[in-house]
């Protein structure tokens, strides 16, 4: 019996085709647990230091049944979870809540427009807040980083507790001189 037929089997039962993809597949599922991978978590930073960082996040519009009842437990609970880039990045303290006022601009009959308070029903149940945030990030050159993240304005935020998930993107970062 000959080892290769004419239709290109091994023994008249295997494909060498087969065979080649067969090879192929089981070298990508090796290299995949075989090679070390290049995140950039796992890297070591040099030339990195550890700083206390401060990030005002906004929230608008968040509906809740009893908006002074959260902001309260807000002030109390005084740490809060963040994802950043849907990746669970720790624990950060609230360092202060600040409620914002709802208004809307009313035309006065000289010309001119006042700010007013909203007179909507509905809007009983939504805040709108600014929260300070705290907690150690790594200083690169080109910002901070929490949890393999840069922190910027405008990166988006969950900030996530025992009874709350909600979205608040970075208002404002500050970087601490002092290094603890």
């Amino acid at each position: 019996m000959a080892i290769l037929d004419s239709k290109g089997r091994l023994f008249g039962k295997i494909s060498l085709l087969d065979v080649g993809a067969g090879l192929i597949l089981l070298m990508v599922v090796a290299g995949l647990f075989l090679l070390p991978g290049g995140s950039g978590s796992s890297v070591a930073q040099i030339g990195t230091t550890n700083k206390p960082v401060e990030m005002d996040v906004i929230v608008r519009g968040l509906t809740v049944g009893d908006p002074q009842a959260f902001v309260s437990q807000l002030e109390q609970q005084k740490k809060t979870n963040i994802i950043i880039r849907n990746q669970p990045a720790g624990e950060v303290d609230i360092l202060a809540v600040k409620q914002l006022p709802r208004s809307v601009a009313v035309p006065q009959p000289d010309g001119s427009v006042k700010p007013m308070p909203d007179p909507r029903p509905e809007l009983n149940y939504t805040v709108d807040m600014m929260i300070t945030l705290g907690g150690e990030a790594q200083v690169l050159a080109d910002g901070a980083v929490i949890a393999g993240s840069k922190i910027k304005v405008g990166t988006p935020l969950e900030l996530e507790g025992q009874t709350y998930r909600f979205n608040a993107p970075i208002i404002g970062v500050r970087i601490s001189e002092s290094q603890k």
